[in-house]
């Protein structure tokens, strides 16, 4: 047990998904794996375990941020041994060839600052996807319906920007989408040696002002967690 999660030793799979909404883990355990056992809430942060294919695996809510993500990440594998981690989540589109259900498999993630970002001081680090998850997700994506993007995305701790500015050299410099964890989860896997890919959904659109009705983000999620589960097992 850690101060944040009250799974036993043993009950966290070396394999773990992190969505961001407690309730979307508890939607995706119950939809993809067998037997899926509830093995924490505190904070009421849900986390579930079970298999996919006879394989193990974690669903883990891990917040809304980088910093609250950075909470689980450090305990996920400093304190339970999880070797896997995909972000699954979903994003603001920022390009017009992006549309509205679409994936976006995650290649870098720029951001202003992380939780991490102290450590580095001088040093704008470069955080990046683990490219066999990158590989074997573009590779399960492409047996799907509907479009899939790879390439870079913000990450940012600031849900209702005013920075118009920032967001259009953003766009102009081909960011795909934007979203509020990954960058801190690739760079805490680059220090401690773990695995990590975000393969998200395009619930918006910051070009078109076009967005997922609350009703239709479940179903249209579906394909992500299909796409993150075969890359991490292939």
């Amino acid at each position: 047990m850690t101060v944040h999660i009250s799974a036993e030793p043993g009950q966290i799979a070396e394999t773990v998904l992190l969505p961001g909404d407690p309730l979307r883990a508890e939607w995706a355990a119950k939809r993809f794996l067998t037997d899926p056992i509830l093995v924490n809430r505190t904070r009421g942060m849900s986390g579930y375990t079970g298999t996919w294919q006879g394989q193990r695996v974690t669903i883990q809510g891990s917040g809304m941020g980088m910093a609250s993500l950075s909470i689980y990440v450090n305990e996920l594998i400093r304190d339970y041994g999880a070797k896997t981690i995909i972000r699954i989540g979903s994003c603001g589109g920022m390009q017009e060839k992006v549309g509205l259900r679409d994936l976006i498999l995650a290649m870098t993630a720029t951001s202003i600052a992380t939780p991490s970002s102290a450590i580095m001081r001088e040093i704008n680090f470069a955080p990046s996807a683990d490219f066999g998850l990158l590989q074997a997700a573009w590779q399960a994506a492409q047996q799907m319906p509907g479009a899939v993007h790879v390439g870079g995305i913000y990450s940012t701790d600031t849900f209702y920007d005013e920075r118009r500015d920032l967001t259009e050299q953003l766009m102009r410099h081909g960011i795909l989408g934007v979203e509020m964890e990954a960058a801190e989860l690739y760079t805490l896997a680059a220090r401690h040696g773990a695995r990590a890919l975000a393969v998200l959904t395009v619930s918006d659109h910051l070009v078109t002002g076009a967005a997922l009705p609350a009703e239709d983000r479940e179903r249209s999620f579906e394909a992500m967690v299909e796409v993150a589960l075969k890359a991490a097992f292939v």
